[in-house]
C-alpha cells in the first residue's frame, strides 16, 4: 500500500477538523459536502473505510506519533 506524505496528512486533518466546526457551527450543505470529501480521502490515505480509524491512522504516521498502544498503562 502507498503512503501518503506526514504533510499531506496533517493537511488533510486539519482541514478535516475545521470543517467539522463549521458543520457544526451552521450546517451548510457546502461544509458537509467538503467535509465528506476530505473524509473520503483521509479514508483512501490510509486504507481504512471510516474517518475515525482514518484519523487515527493519520495522526499515527505523523512525526513524532508514538508507535506503541499505552492505552492499558497505569497512569
Amino acid at each position: 500500500m502507498l503512503m501518503a506524505h506526514p504533510a499531506v496528512l496533517k493537511n488533510l486533518i486539519e482541514q478535516y477538523e475545521t470543517l467539522r466546526i463549521l458543520h457544526a457551527e451552521n450546517g451548510s450543505a457546502e461544509a458537509r459536502q467538503r467535509m465528506d470529501d476530505v473524509a473520503y480521502t483521509l479514508c483512501v490515505s490510509t486504507g481504512t473505510r471510516d474517518i475515525d480509524a482514518a484519523l487515527i491512522a493519520a495522526r499515527h504516521q505523523l512525526p513524532g506519533a508514538r508507535t506503541e498502544d499505552d492505552s492499558l498503562l497505569p497512569v
